[in-house]
């Protein structure tokens, strides 16, 4: 039977709360895969292969690392936050959200994320 809230120690009362945290952090980093994989799968989609102009082919295929190195990035984020949650079983991940091969392979060699294009802020 639970305990009403009178009889509940502080330190309970932290545990609820970190789970929370835990709970939500799950939700935010899998919404950032999920967001991270669909702009990967746009980008695929939308972008056709240029085969006559060589500077378009190496921005496509730049543009395309650089995504799968932030999708990487973000499974890397969800993985160990699932780990820290007592989640250790990656296959079900992997499988629930679709994650490519590719995106795999590159999960915690991308250690920070990929740069951003907006200017920088500040005389330096």
């Amino acid at each position: 039977m639970p305990k009403s809230p009178r009889d509940r120690t502080p330190a309970d009362l932290l545990g609820d709360e970190l789970m929370a945290e835990r709970a939500s952090a799950l939700g935010r980093l899998g919404r950032g895969l999920e967001q991270a994989l669909a702009d990967l799968k746009a980008h695929d989609a939308a972008a056709p292969v240029a085969t006559g102009d060589p500077a378009g082919v190496d921005a496509q295929r730049r543009e395309r690392r650089r995504l799968i190195d932030a999708a990487a990035h973000a499974l890397w984020l969800l993985m160990v936050q699932r780990e820290s949650c007592g989640l250790r079983d990656a296959r079900a991940l992997m499988r629930d959200y679709g994650v490519p091969a590719e995106v795999q392979s590159r999960a915690g060699a991308v250690l920070t994320p990929p740069p951003t294009e907006r200017p920088r802020r500040g005389p330096w």
